[in-house]
């Protein structure tokens, strides 16, 4: 999946379109990110225990990841990404590229987890 949790996103299709947002959660299995402040749903939550209030809250839900759009932290457009290998510290690294005619610039992400 091209998206990585920490990433800048814009909203190309659906309701939310034209929104951007950090990326809080990636699930690569679903194909679907959760992004923050992007297609909110309510939900009803019913209190649980003594200290636990119900009500209803808004939370975002996940996206599709086709839905959305990496923005490049250079240029600050929405991009496509290609991979390229880069050497760091002795070690071949795959890091994800802008592909925006002038940019070309790296993109690394806060999650290194992966």
């Amino acid at each position: 999946m091209h998206i990585k949790k920490g990433d800048t996103v814009v909203v190309i299709t659906g309701k939310s379109k034209g929104e951007k947002g950090k990326v809080i959660k990636a699930l690569p299995a679903q194909n679907r990110v959760v992004v923050e402040g992007v297609n909110l749903v309510t939900k009803h939550k019913k209190p649980r225990g003594q200290y636990d209030t119900g009500g209803i809250v808004k939370q975002e839900a996940p996206i599709h990841v086709s839905n959305v759009m990496l923005v490049c932290p250079e240029c600050g457009k929405p991009t496509r990404t290609g991979n390229k290998q880069i050497m760091v510290d002795g070690k071949s690294v795959k890091v994800r590229v802008c592909k925006k005619k002038d940019c070309g610039a790296n993109i690394f992400t806060e999650d290194t987890s992966k």
